[in-house]
């Protein structure tokens, strides 16, 4: 069983209905939703102006899905969503990154695993544990570590929603 763990982001349109879209998008291509976190709402990461993203975090099943087929359902539901990519962290209709797929490390510049700055992002991590208390990120530790060595502000930062996906 590949089990994949993905991180969902939106700051333009209807954002929680962008990240309902992508459940769905996982879900239509044979993915079995284990868990979806509470969605977030977090100031934007990477210095280019815009408004505040909501995210969340999926953990998915798919007995035939290999890093890659995960990769290439992350990219349909953005491209489902709309998504373009004018401007390095910019603003996005949809963002999925694949965190983990079974613990597998990859150094491959496309699909590289674990995710290279998950460990660095609360907006990641505070969801992710939600969904997985035992979780850790490959290489680096458990998720609640993780988490708790950042910054008190920037786990301040990650406001939970009323959105429900």
């Amino acid at each position: 069983m590949s089990r994949a763990v993905l991180s969902l982001g939106s700051n333009i349109g209807d954002r929680a209905a962008n990240l309902r879209g992508a459940v769905a998008t996982l879900r239509a291509a044979g993915a079995r939703i284990v868990a979806v976190s509470p969605v977030y709402a977090t100031a934007p990461w990477g210095g280019v102006e815009q408004d505040d993203f909501l995210n969340a975090v999926v953990v998915a099943e798919d007995p035939d899905a290999k890093p890659w087929s995960w990769l290439a359902r992350a990219r349909a539901a953005e491209s489902r969503a709309g998504r373009t990519r004018d401007v390095r962290w910019g603003p996005r209709t949809l963002d999925v990154d694949v965190l983990d797929v079974d613990g597998t490390t990859s150094a491959d510049p496309a699909l590289t695993l674990p995710h290279p700055r998950a460990h660095e992002r609360a907006f990641v991590l505070v969801p992710w544990l939600d969904v997985d208390p035992d979780a850790e990120v490959a290489g680096l530790g458990r998720v609640a570590d993780l988490l708790a060595a950042l910054p008190a502000e920037e786990r301040a930062g990650v406001r939970r929603e009323e959105a429900v996906l």
